[in-house]
């Protein structure tokens, strides 16, 4: 072991900054800045926070072992200092940071990693969706000019070619929504002014498809958030859509129940509004269960589909909240939405 010694407290700062040392063995009881002021600089600076410190004491009260442990150091020695003791809890805490150090590091290798199965789920997606949507409309394309004459014919592949047309705009959209993080605009909102809209507008998008949404909201109506409107609406109406679509087809809108509960609760600390969007459809797929937030996965048959989970999620995320899906007990999914105020 290489040591780097200091005499008193500011010395130490200075020191810690030049050399970095894997641990620091802290005095209490020092001249100009003790240990435990010392202690508190070093754990307040981002670039020494996480060098553990073990702090050698003659206090032996359990109030003085308590302040040094809340103070941040890791471990303590009371004095007279018994080397091999001493010795003993120094390799303990470089075994243990060492291994702090590595999990970071797979951590930090899985991420990647998973970026780039992400990355490659995208592409792989969207190559195939596109390449489908285009055959579509390639095809249709030649029935015309083959059958122009042919009004009915033309007329109806005019229209697939444009439903194929706008399901590519909508991908290409979905996509830009996944690449933009910066720059995003928040405004304060009255939360039941957010959810209503939602609802309205995810009820005038069904159109034929409707359902039946029942509302329950659990707060003062002057509860306001910051929040980027736009992401909010789309990230809830895709739980909706989700929910709706989780009926078999031909369902009758007053048996497609949805419901809306949203509540303000403490998540991780902090304030946030948590929406549960529940339906009592078919639940979610076993083939898709544990992958229902990666791109383009879906049951549906229909192409272009299979990005509204992953783009709720991900746009949430960026607001350091959360979208979660959970089976009810008693059949259908819960979809809960974090939001922080």
């Amino acid at each position: 072991m290489e040591i780097t010694v200091a005499f008193n407290g500011k010395e130490c700062i200075a020191k810690v900054h030049e050399s970095q040392p894997d641990l620091i063995l802290l005095d209490v009881m020092m001249p100009e800045m003790d240990g435990i002021e010392t202690c508190h600089r070093l754990k307040a600076n981002p670039i020494t926070e996480h060098i553990p410190i073990i702090f050698i004491t003659a206090k032996t009260s359990r109030e003085g072992k308590v302040e040094g442990l809340d103070a941040g150091a890791v471990d303590y020695i009371t004095k007279p200092i018994d080397l091999d003791e001493t010795l003993a809890r120094v390799r303990t805490q470089l075994r243990l940071q060492e291994m702090h150090k590595e999990n970071i590091s797979l951590q930090e290798r899985l991420a990647e990693s998973r970026k780039t199965a992400a990355i490659g789920a995208i592409t792989k997606g969207l190559a195939h969706n596109l390449n489908n949507l285009l055959g579509v409309t390639v095809g249709y394309l030649d029935l015309i000019k083959h059958s122009h004459d042919n009004a009915d014919l033309v007329k109806r592949s005019i229209k697939l070619m444009d439903n194929a047309t706008i399901r590519m705009v909508e991908i290409v959209s979905q996509l830009g929504s996944i690449a933009t993080q910066d720059n995003i605009q928040m405004a304060t909102t009255p939360i039941h002014r957010l959810i209503e809209t939602s609802i309205d507008r995810f009820l005038q998008e069904s159109g034929v498809d409707p359902a039946t949404v029942e509302t329950m909201l659990m707060f003062d109506d002057k509860e306001k958030m910051s929040a980027n409107n736009e992401i909010f609406e789309n990230t809830l109406i895709s739980l909706l859509k989700n929910a709706r679509e989780s009926y078999l087809t031909g369902t009758a809108p007053e048996l497609r129940m949805i419901s809306v509960q949203a509540s303000i609760t403490e998540n991780e600390n902090a304030p946030a509004l948590i929406i549960k969007i529940s339906d009592q459809g078919a639940g979610i797929a076993k083939e898709i269960e544990n992958v229902v937030f990666e791109p383009f996965t879906t049951t549906k048959t229909s192409v272009g589909r299979g990005m509204g989970l992953t783009i709720a999620r991900h746009a949430v995320r960026n607001l350091d909240g959360d979208v979660t899906l959970k089976p009810n007990p008693e059949g259908g999914v819960t979809a809960t939405l974090i939001h922080p105020l």
